[in-house]
């Protein structure tokens, strides 16, 4: 009964992050032989191949929301309300190939990717232009994203990276960044951190990041029953959050309770997808 718990679990985790054709992109992914950009021993497959990453995408949803300039775009033209799930998908199978897909597969994905983001234009509410190719937008996006990832596995990652592993991590991203048009990516923490200091006179909480917030954090679109499983994960993302960007989304800290709660659960939560996701042992006949 456990193992048949555990295979049901981990079927829908994967059903809901690589959507109806993930196991045959899967294969593709990581049957199809041929160079990648990222070899076996690289951080980067070490962060985006564990559980973490379904705190770190909360949290990252949340930082890179505080731009106004890339929210609006998010807001107009990604349908993260009507179809949350195909968005999700979406970046889900482009950090799959990018990170472990052949090189030929990963360049596609960039493509695609950048031609999606220069049809993308238009203007905020408050009259300011925005086009999703604008290296500096990409640029946010992209060190909101890394530091999420990063502090989502060093926090609550299987095995975490020491810090030359972590700079290295940040390095190995910046060759994704640059393929999406990123100018001069950041690729060391100390780099990342002076990065994201530099868009603080930027940011803010507009509308479309505070209704953005509410609708990841309380009117999630999953049924009932898996509504406290992901409130576990929603409140970790909170809690990885620099302080600065949690006063913009008026979201309190409350340090006691995330010690003695929201971090602790956390790591049950990211070792039961961990425990879910991982394929079963073969057995000697296999």
């Amino acid at each position: 009964m456990l193992a048949d718990a555990r295979a049901q679990l981990g079927r829908a985790l994967f059903h809901r992050v690589a959507g109806p054709d993930g196991s045959v992109t899967r294969a593709r992914i990581h049957q199809t032989p041929g160079p990648r950009w990222f070899g076996p021993d690289r951080p980067i497959r070490t962060v985006h191949g564990d559980a973490s990453m379904f705190i770190g995408g909360i949290s990252a949803l949340l930082l890179q929301s505080l731009h106004p300039r890339a929210m609006a775009a998010v807001a107009a033209h990604s349908g993260y309300r009507g179809d949350p799930w195909g968005r999700l998908q979406r970046t889900s199978t482009f950090l799959a190939v990018t990170t472990y897909g052949t090189a030929g597969d990963a360049q596609r994905a960039v493509d695609h990717v950048r031609a999606i983001h220069e049809r993308i234009r238009g203007t905020t509410s408050d009259g300011l232009v925005y086009h999703a190719a604008d290296p500096h937008l990409l640029g946010w996006v992209h060190a909101a994203e890394t530091y999420s990832f990063l502090r989502a596995h060093a926090r609550y990652g299987a095995r975490p990276l020491d810090a030359a592993g972590y700079d290295a991590y940040v390095a190995d991203t910046a060759r994704v960044a640059e393929a999406l048009g990123v100018t001069d990516p950041p690729r060391d923490r100390r780099a990342l951190s002076e990065r994201l200091a530099a868009y603080r006179p930027e940011l803010r909480a507009a509308s479309d990041a505070r209704a953005a917030a509410r609708f990841l954090l309380l009117r999630p679109p999953l049924p009932l029953a898996a509504r406290p499983f992901y409130a576990g994960l929603a409140a970790n993302g909170v809690a990885l959050l620099p302080p600065w960007a949690r006063n913009m989304l008026w979201l309190p800290r409350l340090p006691v309770v995330e010690d003695i709660a929201v971090r602790p659960t956390g790591h049950v939560l990211t070792r039961t997808i961990r425990w879910a996701m991982l394929p079963p042992p073969r057995s000697r006949t296999d």
